[in-house]
């Protein structure tokens, strides 16, 4: 389960932003730190994190360390699928006509073939 957790430290200089970062780092399980320059906050993520080791690692350095909060980070829902496509319609040629032939004959034929 990934943790999300807050915690208040007095960090008076970017030397010991940089230093808090790395001792929260090499901390296991710890994915990903960030620091709120306003607050003083410092906010660790990741998955399986020994928060009293943390905290324990903080405290040699920073000496007043606080935790403000531990949550549970949810994943996003997964977004629905869009409905199946439908194949699309067949259409077959419509075939040709069938062609009959049929000879004619004339039944009274002219006698003389030269006209």
């Amino acid at each position: 389960m990934k943790q999300k957790i807050v915690i208040k430290v007095t960090m008076g200089s970017e030397k010991m932003r940089s230093k808090g970062m790395q001792i929260a780092l090499d901390v296991r399980g710890v994915t990903s730190v960030t620091i709120d320059k306003e607050n003083d906050n410092m906010v660790v993520i990741g998955e399986g994190i020994d928060v009293a080791c943390l905290i324990k690692s903080l405290r040699k350095k920073f000496h007043f360390v606080e935790i403000v909060s531990i949550e549970e980070v949810k994943p996003p829902p997964d977004p629905p699928s869009p409905p199946p496509c439908l194949p699309p319609p067949c259409y077959y040629p419509s075939s040709c006509q069938p062609y009959y032939e049929c000879p004619v004959y004339d039944q009274n034929p002219p006698n003389c073939s030269i006209m």
